[in-house]
């Protein structure tokens, strides 16, 4: 057994004589608790080297509330400096130049929460104090840095965050909104105070004569899904999700703009990535109005005959994209144009453009025009009476690129379908040499030169061939198109088109109400 005076005693009750080695020496000097061996010191470093702000061996009282606490100086050191190393540090250097008690120390009273300090002191004795849910964190976080912590602000602000998103809590990590594409966002700045660095939290308040921190909110949203929340998070954190239809992704894009995702949003937007064995180039599809400016590129095609338009210097440029903080790579860019917003008048071989779709084509149009170092068109606002070109209602014709009317071509490897003429009595038509035959309502269109001919239910009438691009048999005939697919140079290039003729064929296409 042990003696008061730290030496060993036998069953025997004799006493022993042992030479206290220097190891022994520096432990038995040491802090209970405290390693001090230097050749185990290393190892153990980030635990155990508290610096000597406060004596470590000295105990402080610490009155929170009505509860007292009763902290060493090696406790309240380990996380310093801060607002008890300062008080109490103050204490000890007044007494020191007065030649007064050391060990008469004051007190220190803080009108807080009891029961957050006990967490807090647990931090302060070395254990690990992790957030239980929103509101538990946000106390956390406040008297944090009222305490002035550095070391648990700092582990609060690399921790979870606690978010309600339509009334169900969330632990979001912090790193999961550090992606370029994903930052800034709705939470990053709606709850900046949660997501800013640990040097500058609170911003704009002066912590001079401060008595309290300001009451703080765990961040919540309210009227959005939960559910949805939780699928864009699955996806952050790179899981697949299947999108289950277009409705499906219609509310996780809906949300994704909500919540300002846009790296989020370009990976769930329709598309379509595949390599064209055709033409020895990757290629993707993309509607209209997913189009960003940043991902448009242009890129020459030299070779490209003189008969489809060049652009400055007479190179041809093919327009690119590459989806915005997704892809590393730009592709040709097929281009969707849906909502039955154009409408081709084949004789003069030109696409209009209605609504939002021409809104839409002409900002189009003039980024192509910037990425070609085109001049601008457009009048001077200052010298027009009425405002000029910011007055001017959006036309492609307003881009140096293009006239009101865009033109367009069809070839032989534009598919076309769904063509319906009004009347069946009339004589087949043509469209560009090259194209595919379509079919609809007893009515057909032949490839030119292929010596098939147009047929009805009750004759088929001769083919007389036409030389390419002679559009005189279709008159004044024009098509809407439902959705199309074309190719961008400084023109449009048919790819697949969804076409009526005539009012037949927009009755045809008519759904009647479930």
């Amino acid at each position: 057994m042990m003696s008061m005076n730290g030496t060993f005693s036998g069953s025997g009750g004799k006493e022993e004589d042992r030479t206290p080695t220097p190891i022994d020496e520096k432990r038995s000097t040491a802090p209970p608790g405290i390693l001090r061996d230097p050749a185990l010191l290393p190892a153990r470093k980030l635990n155990t080297d508290i610096p000597h702000i406060l004596p470590h061996e000295r105990v402080f009282p610490i009155q929170i509330g009505q509860e007292l606490f009763r902290l060493s100086g090696a406790s309240i050191s380990s996380d310093a400096p801060s607002y008890f190393s300062e008080f109490f540090g103050a204490q000890l250097r007044v007494a020191k130049e007065n030649g007064d008690d050391p060990n008469a120390v004051r007190t220190l009273y803080i009108d807080r929460d009891p029961v957050t300090f006990k967490d807090i002191s647990l931090h302060l004795q070395g254990y690990h104090v992790s957030p239980r849910d929103g509101s538990h964190f946000v106390k956390l976080f406040a008297d944090a840095q009222f305490y002035s912590l550095p070391r648990l602000m700092s582990q609060l602000y690399e921790d979870r965050t606690f978010i309600s998103i339509g009334n169900r809590d969330f632990q979001i990590p912090r790193d999961l909104f550090n992606d370029p594409g994903n930052s800034p966002n709705y939470f990053t700045l709606g709850f900046a105070v949660f997501f800013t660095t640990p040097n500058d939290l609170f911003p704009g308040l002066s912590r001079e004569g401060l008595l309290r921190p300001p009451s703080i909110m765990p961040p919540a949203v309210s009227g959005r899904s939960a559910d949805t929340f939780a699928e864009l998070i699955h996806l952050l954190r790179g899981y697949p999700l299947h999108i289950k239809n277009e409705t499906h992704r219609a509310e996780l894009l809906r949300d994704c703009r909500y919540f300002h995702f846009k790296g989020l949003e370009q990976k769930i937007i329709r598309h379509h990535i595949g390599f064209n064995l055709s033409r020895q180039r990757s290629e993707i599809t993309l509607r209209l109005e997913d189009v960003r400016q940043s991902g448009i590129s242009v890129v020459g095609d030299p070779t490209a005959s003189a008969s489809e338009t060049a652009g400055p210097g007479g190179l041809i440029g093919w327009v690119n994209y590459a989806r915005p903080f997704v892809d590393d790579k730009s592709y040709d860019l097929i281009l969707e144009i849906g909502d039955e917003c154009t409408k081709i008048h084949l004789h003069t071989m030109r696409a209009e453009f209605f609504g939002e779709g021409k809104k839409r084509i002409s900002r189009l149009f003039e980024v192509i025009a910037t990425k070609l170092n085109l001049p601008t068109t457009q009048p001077l606002g200052l010298l027009m009476p009425s405002g000029g070109a910011s007055s001017a209602p959006p036309s492609p014709g307003n881009t140096p690129i293009s006239e009101d009317q865009v033109r367009i071509v069809l070839d032989r490897s534009s598919d076309i379908q769904n063509i319906t003429k009004e009347n069946d009595h009339l004589s087949p038509g043509y469209i560009p040499s090259g194209t595919h035959s379509v079919s609809g309502g007893g009515y057909s269109i032949s490839i030119e030169g292929s010596g098939s001919a147009g047929s009805s239910p009750e004759s088929i009438a001769p083919v007389k061939k036409r030389r390419r691009g002679d559009m005189s048999g279709f008159g004044e005939e024009s098509w809407i198109v439902r959705t199309g697919q074309w190719r961008l140079r400084c023109l449009l290039i048919a790819v697949k088109l969804d076409a009526m003729s005539g009012e037949l064929g927009r009755n045809a296409k008519r759904m009647f109400l479930a």
